[in-house]
């Protein structure tokens, strides 16, 4: 049973946490800036840099498979990772394609999180054009953030 005080953000701290970020390279202008702000703020929330895992796959549609690949990582119920982070940046085109990415990486992340009981934080942007991803850079600093949190929550259950 999850004991959260409702309504109220915890106090983050990453000292003690492994995390692994898994970013796609397709738009890389806009998922490179979204990974260094996402490692910025885990180096800000305590995270070590040496527990700091951070790879990089094609696109976004790939982020689900290494995802579960690290979730793996570790013996038993203890995982090498805490938490992971989803980073990745998907623009609407002039196809179904767009759907079809968005929809099935957002599926896969979700998969894995509840599969593995690991959290996952999705950091994988799906925008309309390139204005409204780059006014969402921020989003690799909130996912660090995320990250932390839910890693926090989860190590307090028993």
């Amino acid at each position: 049973m999850l004991h959260a005080d409702l309504g109220k953000a915890p106090q983050l701290d990453g000292t003690a946490l492994r995390i692994a970020i898994v970013q796609a390279r397709f738009n890389a202008h806009i998922t490179d800036a979204l990974a260094a702000g996402c490692v910025q703020e885990l180096r800000a929330l305590g995270v070590a840099e040496n527990n700091i895992t951070h790879v990089t796959v094609p696109g976004a549609l790939e982020v689900p498979v290494a995802l579960g690949a690290l979730a793996q990582c570790g013996e038993g119920d203890d995982f090498e990772f805490d938490a992971l982070i989803a980073i990745g940046c998907v623009i609407r085109g002039e196809t179904y394609h767009f759907e079809l990415v968005a929809n099935e990486s957002a599926a896969g992340i979700t998969r894995v999180a509840l599969d593995m009981g690991v959290p996952i934080a999705n950091a994988i942007l799906t925008v309309e054009n390139e204005a409204q991803a780059q006014a969402r850079i921020g989003k690799g600093a909130e996912a660090a953030r995320v990250a932390v949190e839910m890693a926090q929550l989860l190590a307090q259950q028993p």
